[in-house]
C-alpha cells in the first residue's frame, strides 16, 4: 500500500513554504546544523529538509518538534487560531435576541 496523496490548496502551499523558509532562517541565525537540530527533534535530516521546505505530508508533529529543538519555538503553535474573528462573528450572529414583555398597564 503506498501513501495517500496530500491534497493542498496552492494558498496553503505558499503559506507552508513561507513557514518553512522561516524555520529554516531561525536556524540558521542560531548557527545550527542540519544535523544537530535533526538529531534534537529526533527526525531524518531528510526530514528536516522537508520540512524548510514547507512539504504538505510532513506531520504537524514533527514541525513542533522542530520548533521545540530550535529552542522552545512550539509554543508559537498556540498562536494558531487565537483571534478567531469569523468564528467569533457566527457565533454572534446565532446568539438569541432576547426582548422584553410589553408592559401591562
Amino acid at each position: 500500500m503506498g501513501r495517500k496523496a496530500v491534497v493542498v490548496f496552492p494558498a496553503t502551499r505558499d503559506i507552508l513554504a513561507k513557514m518553512g523558509e522561516q524555520i529554516k532562517l531561525a536556524r540558521l541565525r542560531r548557527n545550527l546544523a542540519v544535523e544537530l537540530v535533526s538529531e534534537r527533534a529526533d527526525i531524518s535530516r531528510a526530514t528536516l529538509w522537508k520540512v524548510e521546505k514547507g512539504d504538505p505530508s510532513v506531520a504537524i508533529g514533527i514541525y513542533a518538534a522542530v520548533l521545540h529543538a530550535l529552542g522552545g519555538m512550539d509554543t508559537d503553535l498556540l498562536l494558531v487560531a487565537k483571534d478567531d474573528t469569523l468564528g467569533r462573528t457566527l457565533q454572534d450572529l446565532n446568539l438569541p435576541i432576547r426582548r422584553r414583555a410589553p408592559k401591562g398597564d
